[in-house]
């Protein structure tokens, strides 16, 4: 029997980290046959942040992590659950969550990672809230860590101008008011699992000189494609979970997308009937950073001041699997 809810389930601090080096358009243009004005009219995108070689995953995501702790006045050893978004663990095994662990001293949490590709931080929100939900956890940090670039192929003109590197960082935890997570919608269609992913490195395709001379370890994307089925689903899942809960898009006042390209954003805007600047976008600074740009999106408008107390919040999300996911959500503030 399922234990009775405890309370709302809030995000009660955020953080977020971008590495030092900012990489631009104009710099990409030296790299490969492309243009700033190509790119950018394209995509939205005008810089994106790159991870130092010795900048691992659960490096970035230990700094957003903490940042999260400190924002909530949380201390570490509070902390019983850390699940870790990302395609780009620092390795296989053990999970980049558990290295996230020993970084910030969190020595009664338990760990494990979620790979599902750009959706992956609000598959992970959503498990996070399941877990404090039902009382198996009264703490929990969720976080969205990639480093893209180590997956990137520089040689590829319509990939690499499109990938960041970040971190970002939620703390959960329950409050005796608001509506906090109010829920979320997911879906998977593996048929079209071809059209974006890294083909080498796992059991299919185990890494070997082959492998490595077919550049199967990079990303993959057929563009077109992903975009319209990017546009299509998010959309379905935003209108499904307002719909479950009995609101309407004129009762959200922020809307957090991942952050892939501005062209699919104004899309989805249109389709839902909400001004663009309604949504939150930092992709012309930070391009697409997968797991971690919902999160670093939200930090950046917490820090802001652009999100209030009350606030009704939409995330909704897009990625290679093909997986989707929208969570709503009540902003709370304080105690």
């Amino acid at each position: 029997m399922t234990p009775a809810t405890p309370g709302a389930v809030c995000i009660v601090g955020t953080g977020a980290y971008l590495p030092a080096r900012v990489l631009t358009n104009a710099e990409l243009e030296k790299m490969v046959e492309t243009s700033d004005e190509w790119i950018a009219s394209r995509t939205g995108i005008r810089q994106r942040h790159i991870a130092a070689a010795d900048e691992a995953t659960s490096d970035m995501s230990a700094i957003a992590a903490q940042r999260a702790l400190d924002a909530a006045g949380v201390e570490a050893m509070e902390v019983d659950l850390i699940v870790v978004a990302t395609v780009t663990p620092d390795m296989p095994f053990p999970s980049t969550a558990c290295f996230v662990q020993k970084k910030i001293g969190a020595r009664k949490a338990f760990c494990f990672d979620i790979e599902a590709a750009c959706s992956g931080f609000v598959y992970a929100l959503d498990v996070g809230y399941r877990f404090l939900a039902t009382g198996g956890a009264k703490t929990a940090l969720i976080i969205g860590g990639e480093k893209l670039s180590s997956v990137t192929d520089w040689q590829d003109r319509t990939t690499c101008v499109l990938f960041g590197d970040g971190a970002g960082a939620v703390v959960l935890q329950t409050r005796k008011t608001g509506r906090g997570i109010i829920g979320t919608v997911a879906g998977s269609d593996g048929t079209l699992a071809n059209l974006l992913q890294i083909p080498g490195g796992g059991s299919r395709h185990p890494s070997s000189a082959e492998t490595i001379d077919k550049r199967l370890h990079f990303l993959k994307m057929q563009g077109n494609e992903v975009f319209k089925h990017a546009v299509r689903c998010m959309c379905d899942a935003a209108q499904q979970v307002l719909d479950r809960h009995g609101l309407k898009v004129e009762d959200v006042k922020w809307v957090i997308p991942h952050q892939a390209n501005l062209r699919i954003i104004q899309a989805i805007a249109q389709r839902l009937g909400v001004g663009i600047e309604r949504f939150c976008v930092n992709l012309d600074q930070v391009g697409n950073m997968s797991s971690a740009s919902i999160p670093v999106a939200l930090d950046e408008a917490v820090r802001a001041g652009r999100i209030q107390h009350g606030d009704l919040m939409l995330f909704v999300a897009f990625g290679g699997g093909f997986t989707w996911g929208a969570t709503l959500l009540e902003w709370h503030h304080g105690k």
